[in-house]
């Protein structure tokens, strides 16, 4: 959806299933020093304006994100499998 400078910038991922949004996840640097993914932005079911009020706030604050769009079958499971700790 939105691409960034190649070597810095953050990275959101926009979880969909058959056009229906689900949740933005966003990898984090943690106090440990590892990369983690966090949910953020706007939840499920958002619109698509709403969704691009997001982005375009984000962008203002880091020109250098990445947004990336994955429409999946079960987007539950990948949120869930993604954003564990442990």
């Amino acid at each position: 959806m939105k691409k960034g400078d190649e070597e810095r910038g953050s990275l959101l991922l926009l979880i969909s299933s058959r056009g229906t949004h689900y949740a933005c996840l966003e990898r984090v640097l943690d106090l440990d020093g590892t990369y983690r993914w966090r949910e953020v932005g706007p939840g499920e079911s958002a619109g698509s304006a709403e969704i691009a009020d997001f982005l375009a706030r984000r962008a203002r604050f880091d020109e250098d994100s990445w947004a990336i769009e994955l429409d999946i079958a079960d987007p539950e499971r990948f949120i869930a499998e993604t954003t564990s700790t442990g």
